[in-house]
């Protein structure tokens, strides 16, 4: 029996207009009720736990479906360090960040946090070596989103200072968990990795998963791990809603459609999260969050826009990968 060929990149077949439409619905549905399922979760489940358990089986079965395809899944040290930083990054920072906060805050005002990331890369990108100034249209689109995120943040604030202190933290990790999952989008940029994107995110997955599981475990958090219905329903979706189907359907939308089209998941997800918290977990966001969010994605439209006419088409794939709920 021979062996199967090694590729080192995904084969790209042309693209029809129903599988196109159902790419955008899985990004655009899928990571956005990401949100939802994790508020489900976090009841449950220490984040740390939540996280590990399904980053690990995420990265597993996709690894494994790398192997299936014949990709090349081992690289040089330095290349695989790289990939467990980003993931650690990427999804043990920002997305363990992101299931902490949501033990305490609602899922639509954590999302619409989190659509800010693409300021916070565009900010941080001005100072970088190499990188790009931003147009009258992107400083525009960022005073508004931090605008929007101060009116949106302001009610936390107010009850937070009034006593509800478990609030103001959970803001606070989810900021710095914002703030990591912008340093690991800017890091995968730059560092421009020859793997295949899939096999790239298995390890990611596997690297975030495992650390997550075992600081958790060292923390003595299994009791409060409590497997029902409840928190299987959140796991087995955030496995495959999340972590296999959204991101599979991102990496064809970006093998086969225009960047600038593909990048409106940043102001799509939050809208879904919000509608999806207040029909399925009755959540009540105040008007000053609804204003927010109105200032927020405003901005984050502002932003992208101006920054896929500075940058033209050759923009790198991974300058997409900023989705907290992933």
């Amino acid at each position: 029996m021979t062996s199967p060929k090694v590729r080192t990149s995904a084969t790209s077949k042309p693209a029809t207009t129903a599988t196109i439409v159902l790419a955008f619905a899985s990004v655009y549905f899928f990571w956005g009720s990401t949100y939802t399922a994790i508020r489900i979760g976090a009841a449950q489940m220490p984040a740390l736990l939540l996280a590990g358990t399904r980053f690990t089986v995420a990265g597993a079965i996709l690894l494994a479906w790398c192997r299936w395809r014949g990709y090349k899944l081992v690289w040089p040290r330095k290349t695989m360090l790289v990939l467990a930083l980003i993931g650690l990054l990427l999804l043990g920072g920002g997305n363990v960040g992101l299931v902490y906060a949501e033990e305490t805050v609602p899922s639509g005002l954590a999302s619409l946090v989190l659509a800010v990331i693409p300021l916070y890369v565009a900010l941080i990108e001005i100072f970088l070596p190499g990188g790009e100034p931003l147009p009258r249209r992107g400083w525009l689109g960022m005073a508004l989103g931090f605008a929007g995120l101060a009116a949106l943040v302001w009610p936390s604030i107010s009850s937070g200072i009034a006593g509800d202190h478990a609030r103001l933290l959970a803001l606070g990790v989810l900021l710095a968990g914002a703030l990591s999952w912008t340093i690991g989008s800017l890091l995968s940029r730059r560092s421009r990795l020859p793997v295949n994107s899939f096999v790239a995110a298995a390890w990611q997955m596997l690297a975030a998963g495992a650390s997550s599981t075992v600081i958790g475990t060292a923390l003595g958090q299994w009791p409060q791990f409590h497997f029902n219905g409840a928190s299987a329903g959140s796991l087995a979706y955030l496995i495959t809603g999340g972590s296999l189907l959204g991101y599979t359907g991102f990496i064809y939308l970006i093998e086969h459609v225009p960047v600038a089209k593909v990048s409106s998941y940043a102001y799509v997800n939050p809208v879904v999260a919000v509608l999806l918290g207040i029909f399925f977990l009755h959540e009540r966001p105040a008007p000053a969050e609804f204003a927010g969010m109105a200032g927020i994605l405003l901005a984050v439209f502002l932003l992208t826009t101006s920054r896929v006419k500075t940058r033209g088409p050759e923009r790198p794939v991974e300058e997409l990968e900023q989705v907290p709920a992933e």
